[in-house]
């Protein structure tokens, strides 16, 4: 059984389309039409203070504009929906539960000042910020603790 090439561009409705995300999904647009594949539009509005549905449009009508279609998608609809990042959250939280069920993801307790020091230290030794991992071997007594800090998942 062959399989069938599916590509996506995933703008982020913060702005106008940018030549970098135009480039991006030309370059998608193609492979996909080359091999008779599918091109999907999702939308990742995860930045939700700054994402709006005026930018989602523009983004939308810059693309059709520049001869940009879309096989599957937002606004469109398809079998692999929902197409809008805020609406899978359902989805997500379910599987980070099993990850968390099985061990293979745990809960971090930092805060948020506790992690900028940690990229300040990064920064001032001129290595690229890796999250030390502190929180992955907490025993029961530290993460009761830690439970009063805000948890997000």
């Amino acid at each position: 059984m062959a399989t069938s090439v599916r590509v996506r561009i995933a703008p982020s409705p913060t702005g106008y389309l940018h030549l970098g995300l135009a480039r991006t999904a030309l370059f998608n647009w193609l492979f996909a039409r080359h091999n008779n594949g599918t091109f999907i539009l999702r939308v990742d509005d995860t930045d939700v203070e700054r994402s709006t549905e005026e930018s989602l449009e523009n983004i939308i009508d810059s693309f059709l504009w520049l001869g940009i279609d879309f096989d599957e998608g937002y606004g469109i609809g398809g079998d692999f929906g929902p197409y809008v990042q805020s609406q899978r959250l359902d989805i997500y939280h379910e599987y980070a539960g099993k990850l968390l069920e099985t061990g293979a993801a745990y809960y971090c307790y930092c805060t948020k000042e506790e992690l900028d020091e940690e990229r300040r230290q990064a920064r001032e030794q001129r290595k690229p910020f890796i999250y030390s991992g502190k929180c992955r071997n907490l025993n029961p007594k530290e993460k009761k603790s830690s439970t009063s800090k805000k948890l997000v998942m």
